[in-house]
């Protein structure tokens, strides 16, 4: 029996097909986008057309001619920036930031502070994120049009739903409800994303060719995070944000993680582990709160001039990180992967230990096979997450639906 689909539900999903052919393409024509999308020529027109009616596309005002045939020029489609704004919020160990960003990914403004958190109780943690959101919405007035959507990444285990920060190794507190808190002051919906989920979802956008269907994206920090793409999905649980890589047990009863646990892999590959190693030599040794990257790039620095205890952390750093994914490559096909964060400067140190740990285990038979980047700065790559998670809400949620607010601003309720 055959199913007909709504006019409204259609009229829906075309809307959201030009819309995101637009946002993954750099000014299209409209040939391009029914080339992409498959829709009919007059269909995208008049879909066009309604959108820039609306304020949500705007024709480039220097387009270049698409080909070099003959007949008038096809102009490029592109967002329109003042459509309406998103806010991407980072909360890290000590560190909170956040960007009110355009409808075309432009960033209006920004702030960074500084804080211990871990010494915070929770509502002073939420209290900071509404009260730096709130001063950037003042900030930016009425440039990028109004705030649709907030998206924070934060580093821990974030429930399912996306609305509390389960469980994070940057807070003695458990549940702590940021979304219902933050909607309740600025009335738009917000969503409280795993950070290394957001790391992967940044690299789809920055690299689709590479990062596509199936890979992994692994944040080499104070902490071990990771974010997993299975075809062409964000892996999450159905409780909590998913891939908790870094506390996988490598070692049963063995060094003492941050968590609490012992022999999680985050014991011998997190920040803190390796200056453990390196300097302490004590893997009962009660984790440092804090460390600075200049702390592990010293120790990165030690281990490539000489044999000693360094070059011996991060030996057992890569084989813990080289363990736990030839056990995972033992479930699936090896994917690409993606280094992140300080710690992957030192990744040439780790990377041999990596490579023959995979080997050894059943999830090695091809790890010739698997390739390795590494990207250092992770602060960009967590915001850049947040805020595509954002836009893609309100492309799809908002816009395609034609239920988008006027502009007033950026002002929110």
């Amino acid at each position: 029996m055959s199913v007909g689909i709504r006019h409204d539900d259609l009229r829906r999903r075309n809307r959201a097909m030009v819309i995101s052919a637009v946002r993954r393409a750099s000014q299209p024509s409209r040939t391009e986008i029914a080339a992409t999308t498959g829709l009919s020529h007059s269909t995208i027109s008049t879909i066009s057309s309604d959108l820039i009616s609306e304020g949500i596309l705007a024709e480039a005002k220097f387009s270049e001619p698409v080909s070099m045939k003959r007949g008038r020029p096809q102009v490029g489609l592109m967002l329109d920036a003042d459509a309406a704004s998103v806010v991407a919020v980072v909360l890290s160990l000590n560190s909170l930031s956040a960007a009110i960003i355009d409808y075309a990914g432009n960033t209006v403004t920004e702030e960074t502070r500084r804080l211990v958190t871990q010494q915070m109780p929770a509502e002073a943690l939420v209290d900071e994120c509404v009260g730096m959101v709130r001063r950037l919405i003042d900030s930016a007035g009425a440039s990028g049009g109004a705030v649709l959507r907030i998206a924070i990444a934060v580093q821990g285990i974030t429930d399912a739903a996306s609305r509390k920060l389960l469980w994070s190794p940057i807070t003695r507190y458990d549940d702590i409800p940021f979304a219902d808190r933050l909607e309740q002051e600025f009335g738009v919906p917000v969503s409280v994303e795993n950070d290394c989920n957001m790391i992967a979802e940044a690299l789809r956008w920055r690299d689709p060719v590479r990062y596509r269907d199936d890979f992994i994206a692994i944040l080499l920090s104070h902490g071990i995070g990771m974010g997993l793409v299975i075809k062409g999905e964000l892996f999450t649980g159905t409780q909590s944000s998913g891939a908790e890589f870094g506390h996988m047990i490598h070692r049963p009863d063995g060094a003492l993680c941050r968590c609490g646990r012992r022999g999680c892999i985050e014991a011998y590959a997190g920040n803190y582990a390796i200056w453990r190693n390196a300097r302490v030599g004590d893997e009962n040794a009660e984790p440092l709160a804090d460390l600075s990257d200049d702390d592990i790039r010293a120790v990165a620095d030690a281990a490539r001039d000489h044999d000693g205890p360094e070059r011996e952390a991060f030996r057992k750093a890569g084989e813990a990180i080289g363990f736990g994914l030839g056990s995972m490559f033992a479930l699936f096909d090896p994917a690409p992967l993606a280094f992140v964060g300080v710690g992957a400067t030192a990744f040439d140190i780790m990377e041999p230990h990596v490579r023959a740990a995979i080997a050894k285990t059943a999830g090695g038979l091809h790890s010739k096979a698997i390739s390795f980047d590494t990207e250092p700065n992770e602060v960009p790559l967590k915001r850049e997450g947040a805020m595509m998670r954002a836009l893609l809400a309100v492309d799809q949620e908002i816009f395609a639906a034609g239920t988008a607010p006027r502009r007033a601003g950026a002002d929110v309720a």
